[in-house]
């Protein structure tokens, strides 16, 4: 079983290839094939990209990750202290529109088999969840 990992890093683009290489790290050895952990990978830097392009509103603010290995899951926690994000807002996006952008919210609900955004007072508390594949649960280890 994987030691939980946390991170804080400020909400810079420059950042993400970090939070993404930290992620892989954290991936390594679950038991994802490797397209399933590109997918999850991509999909953390969508979120971690939203948070720098629309909660922080073109400040520098600390964002904090939380990787966790739960008994069937993994769990990755996203704490943002910016403008506090309502998904009702974003509207559904049609996948064959080819124009850039709009997109992340609907990676990260396809890949992810939870998706919780919280409101907090300042900021947001998204939650994202993933099952381990069958063959990899942390009693089987």
């Amino acid at each position: 079983m994987k030691a939980p990992r946390k991170i804080t890093f400020l909400g810079e683009p420059s950042r993400l290839a970090e939070i993404r290489d930290c992620a892989r790290e954290f991936l390594a050895g679950v038991g994802f094939n490797e397209e399933d952990e590109a997918r999850i990978v991509m999909a953390l830097d969508e979120a971690c990209t939203n948070i720098i392009r629309h909660a922080h509103e073109g400040f520098i603010k600390p964002v904090r990750l939380e990787m966790k290995w739960l008994k069937d899951r993994l769990r990755f926690v996203l704490r943002d202290y910016g403008r506090t994000f309502v998904p009702l807002t974003i509207p559904s996006q049609d996948i064959q529109v080819t124009k850039p952008g709009g997109l992340g919210v609907f990676i990260i609900r396809e890949v992810f088999d939870l998706v919780e955004y919280t409101p907090q007072v300042r900021g947001t508390r998204l939650t994202l969840e993933k099952r381990l594949p069958a063959s990899r649960t942390q009693s089987s280890l």
